[in-house]
């Protein structure tokens, strides 16, 4: 899918085989018309405007560990792009979580036609902070999202965070300059350079020297997986540039790997927060579950328990190494 009345870099980036990760398994039927049709994977069929009858009750975590280490863990409401915004601010708080990302297109609140993007109207903006405080998340960052070519391309998008309170921007606009240091100090807002497959980690440092750190990555380490690179080794290339993850596990390394709950996949999550906890990273993790589209609420659920669940433990492992003698330490 083209970008419409607002530039974006999210929906329709990838192949067809890329795009396999990113919808639900196809019925034979559909399988057919993709075959016949490779438009069809530009083109996925409008998206249900119902949410499904059952959804878990809001559940209590116990994120003291993650909150200890500055890890704020949020949700990309593209995890439900087959829903509204309002929607997937609902489903969030349904499992726990106080913060949400968000992109620009999405459709703001059920039987409306207005969509969220940098181009709302104020009015249509305090609605939708209203939806945030009424249910009690806060929006942290906004993207991927296309910048722009002119400076007044790049204020329009950092007038839009300021307005409506979001830290981030996460872009693939790669081709940072002066320009976009000035408007983070000037904004107070972060860019995170984002990967989709085939981007490698190293690009992100190119595009970073010589600018503050304000501006880094947005480590999407699902994407890394996608496109043969181990999460851990990204993260340790990328050391002291990360602003933000689109953290994820995926089932296999390559092509046609799809997510999992963090730690039963083979991107090794548990390793990965370690890391990040050794350099001393604070900042946000979304979760971004490209898989089961419809019904990935209780996988999400199971991401967001493993987190709290890591996170402890990585905490509780610093603190025995540090009450050991110190010819016990490895």
């Amino acid at each position: 899918m083209r970008p419409l009345a607002v530039t974006t870099e999210r929906p329709g980036r990838f192949s067809a085989r890329t795009l396999a990760s990113r919808r639900p398994l196809l019925t034979p039927a559909l399988a057919i018309a993709l075959a016949v049709s490779p438009s069809w994977a530009d083109n996925p069929p409008a998206p249900p405007t119902t949410q499904p009858t059952t959804q878990p009750a809001k559940v209590q975590r116990d994120d003291a560990a993650a909150e200890k280490l500055g890890w704020r863990l949020a949700v990309q409401a593209y995890s439900f792009n087959r829903y509204s915004f309002f929607e997937a601010v609902d489903k969030a708080a349904s499992v726990g979580l106080k913060y949400i990302e968000a992109y620009p297109g999405q459709r703001l609140k059920p039987g409306s036609d207005l969509k969220l993007d940098h181009n709302m109207s104020d009015e249509t903006m305090a609605e939708m902070k209203k939806k945030l405080a009424d249910t009690g998340l806060t929006l942290v960052n906004y993207g991927v999202v296309n910048l722009g070519r002119t400076e007044a391309d790049h204020r329009k998008v950092f007038e839009f965070a300021r307005k409506i309170g979001i830290e981030t921007l996460v872009t693939e606009s790669y081709s940072t300059t002066e320009m976009d240091d000035k408007l983070c100090a000037e904004f107070g807002v972060n860019i995170a350079l984002h990967n989709h497959p085939g981007r490698k980690p190293d690009t992100v440092l190119t595009a970073a020297k010589d600018r503050s750190k304000r501006i880094g990555a947005c480590a999407d380490t699902g994407h890394w997986m996608r496109t043969d690179i181990k999460p851990i080794d990204g993260i340790r290339l990328l050391a002291g540039r990360i602003v933000s993850l689109h953290f994820k596990d995926l089932n296999k390394f390559g092509s046609g790997a799809h997510d999992v709950v963090w730690g039963t996949g083979a991107g090794n999550a548990k390793a990965v927060l370690g890391e990040l906890a050794r350099q001393g990273f604070r900042g946000v993790f979304s979760i971004e579950y490209e898989y089961n589209w419809t019904s990935s609420l209780p996988e999400i659920a199971e991401c967001v328990k493993a987190f709290d669940r890591m996170a402890a433990e990585i905490l509780a492992e610093r603190a025995a190494a540090t009450t050991q003698p110190e010819a016990a330490r490895p």
